[in-house]
């Protein structure tokens, strides 16, 4: 899934930077108010693609790694219905 998010999130930056360069180099000379328009949408895509490009999914199971606490770890396996061997 990561290979995805990678490939969404620069599909996305590139219509950003489309967007800026059609802007300022094409749609200013017809309509300024549409170039800005056009430059506002292009200023809320990369926030939204760094969130879409960080998130986590649900094939990524960072939430099973051991703590380093063996009092904890065995406290939450208990509860996940697991057991692990003590170590």
């Amino acid at each position: 899934m990561y290979g995805r998010r990678r490939h969404v999130y620069f599909v996305m930056m590139g219509i950003c930077v489309t967007l800026f360069v059609l802007a300022w180099g094409v749609v200013r000379i017809w309509s300024v108010p549409a170039a800005v328009i056009m430059c506002a949408v292009a200023m809320v895509i990369p926030p939204v693609a760094a969130m879409v490009a960080n998130r986590r999914g649900p094939e990524d199971r960072w939430w099973d790694d051991p703590s380093g606490d063996p009092q904890s770890d065995d406290w939450w396996d208990e509860l996940d219905g697991k057991k692990r061997p003590r170590q």
